[in-house]
């Protein structure tokens, strides 16, 4: 009985692994949380409100980055891979960002 319990305790430990895309996801998420309470202006618009809109963006943007950390976890049990795949990604997207701006 107690070695099941322990089996059970270290399952969990394992599972709770920090990645590259959490830490993107809580950034989006406080940004959201952020721009929600202290407000945005978009330079070139007209004035109006488009806190909501851009705080919505983000959390949109959280929920995408959380599910694709998941997709990846599935994807890549050993934490050392995981890291370079999603840095990898990160990498990937910035670039792209950064070309089409």
């Amino acid at each position: 009985m107690a070695e099941i319990k322990d089996q059970a305790e270290n399952n969990l430990q394992r599972k709770f692994r920090i990645s590259p895309l959490n830490f993107a996801t809580a950034f989006f998420f406080i940004a959201a949380g952020y721009i929600f309470v202290s407000g945005v202006k978009i330079t070139g618009m007209p004035n109006g409100n488009w806190s909501t809109t851009v705080a919505w963006i983000f959390i949109l943007f959280g929920f995408v980055v959380s599910f694709l950390d998941l997709i990846f976890r599935n994807f890549f049990t050993i934490t050392k891979n995981l890291w370079i795949v999603e840095l990898s990604f990160i990498t990937l997207v910035l670039i792209i960002f950064f070309l089409v701006k």
